[in-house]
């Protein structure tokens, strides 16, 4: 089930706003689905932000997003300690989990720097960052229980909602 909406609440834009999809999912590999076909739309250069609790599927969507750009979707995993994976192929994949550092350490990693003409940047915890994303697409998964997920798609020039201003 999709739907259009205006941008999502606590997103800061300058442009009026910004298309919103919003999508049902009813497991991981449906999640993945979603990605997947996101995955065609990103342009080199990239950033993907995503926002959920812990278990809301953004690692099963961050896969997703791997195989849709030609990257092997077993090769991903949750880079919790690592803090930033890297998937190579003809489309570079970094791959960040900012949810075991503040938002100063968020911004220290240069995380912007990443996103270049061969690649595309995955940011999982990315309500901890601060500043705004250029070419940016917010992705905001919700468990609804039962398997079931709503993703909210939002794509434009973006600032990472604080927070304090998501929704609950």
């Amino acid at each position: 089930m999709r739907s259009s909406k205006s941008r999502p609440a606590g997103v800061s834009n300058p442009e009026p706003s910004v298309p919103e999809t919003v999508v049902i999912s009813h497991s991981e590999i449906e999640t993945a689905g979603v990605a997947y076909g996101l995955a065609s739309t990103l342009n080199p250069g990239t950033t993907v932000l995503l926002i959920g609790e812990l278990g809301a599927g953004k690692t099963a969507f961050v896969r997703g997003l791997a195989e849709g750009l030609g990257l092997d979707p077993h090769q991903v995993s949750s880079p919790t300690f690592t803090l930033i994976q890297e998937y190579r192929g003809r489309i570079t994949l970094h791959h960040a989990d900012l949810y075991r550092i503040t938002a100063d350490e968020a911004e220290d990693l240069g995380l912007q720097e990443l996103a270049g003409p061969d690649s595309v940047v995955a940011v999982e915890w990315a309500d901890k960052l601060t500043r705004p994303v250029g070419e940016a697409v917010l992705v905001r998964l919700e468990d609804l229980g039962n398997d079931t997920r709503r993703i909210t798609i939002a794509q434009g020039a973006l600032t990472p909602p604080d927070s304090s201003a998501l929704p609950s």
